[in-house]
């Protein structure tokens, strides 16, 4: 069953879709196409990859791909048989970083807290994107040492800290429909530690203000996370992630020395209008 992704990352049902003769579905379809994409595609898409990763059949997919490269919004090499992105796409982009005045107010904080915080420390702001989180502003502590992830970067919504801290911060429709997709996309044993992580990480948010991700997005990484709303209706759910390789960035000092540091900067960005 096809579901719309709305601004949130929420899903609704194909049936819902149907109902509302607002929705055109082949914009939804070509935005499908722009979304497969993601940052480490150097070398562009191919057809075969766009159909996986969308889920369309070739015969939809080659009339998307069509209009897209006719716009600019894809560029089509004809020596790879692959799709990159156009110009007009990062003009998207910036339209909607230059749209979040959080992101501008919180960069400098952010570069405070990560030269706090020691070597190898990277501090990272990201929304959700349907299964993942993308970073929207970043900042690195002065260290040759640290994660390669800038703008733009995509991490998991399930199993990444500030995936977690994004699902314990968002409403409880939103938690369901997120728990309900792991569910229908994953073996049964793995949907079941997932959200059990989810659960733990929702309960730590409660608790103590931050959840955790030691080595479960990916071995190696340690990291702590807060959920962020913003006062402004507008402004859309967001969450901060604190973290770094663990052999410079062991789970004691996030938790003892990082950790409050991160809650400061969340209380003093909640007390700003933005």
């Amino acid at each position: 069953m096809r579901k719309r992704k709305l601004a949130t990352g929420v899903a609704a049902n194909a049936e819902d879709v149907v109902q509302d003769r607002q929705f055109v579905t082949a914009l939804d379809r070509g935005l499908d196409v722009l979304r497969a994409f993601r940052p480490d595609d150097l070398a562009g898409l191919s057809n075969r990859e766009l159909s996986e990763r969308t889920g369309m059949p070739n015969s939809t997919l080659s009339r998307l791909t069509y209009t897209l490269l006719q716009s600019g919004y894809l560029i089509y090499d004809r020596a790879t048989g692959r799709y990159r992105m156009g110009v007009p796409v990062l003009s998207l982009g910036y339209a909607c970083l230059s749209g979040q005045p959080l992101r501008a107010a919180a960069q400098g904080y952010m570069q405070q807290l990560a030269d706090a915080c020691g070597e190898g420390v990277q501090v990272a702001l990201g929304g959700r994107i349907d299964h993942t989180m993308i970073y929207l502003a970043s900042a690195r502590s002065r260290s040759v040492i640290s994660l390669q992830l800038d703008v733009g970067s995509r991490i998991s919504l399930a199993r990444s800290a500030m995936g977690r801290a994004y699902i314990a911060g968002s409403p409880v429709e939103e938690r369901q429909s997120i728990l309900a997709d792991i569910h229908a996309h994953f073996p049964e044993d793995e949907a079941a530690r997932r959200a059990e992580a989810i659960r733990r990480s929702i309960e730590d948010v409660g608790a103590q203000g931050y959840c955790t991700s030691f080595g479960e997005w990916m071995p190696g990484v340690n990291a702590i996370a807060v959920p962020f709303r913003s006062a402004r209706a507008a402004t859309p759910a967001l969450a901060f992630a604190l973290g770094g390789p663990a052999t410079h960035v062991s789970p004691e000092h996030l938790v003892e020395q990082c950790a409050p540091r991160l809650l400061d900067l969340l209380d003093t960005l909640s007390q700003c209008s933005l």
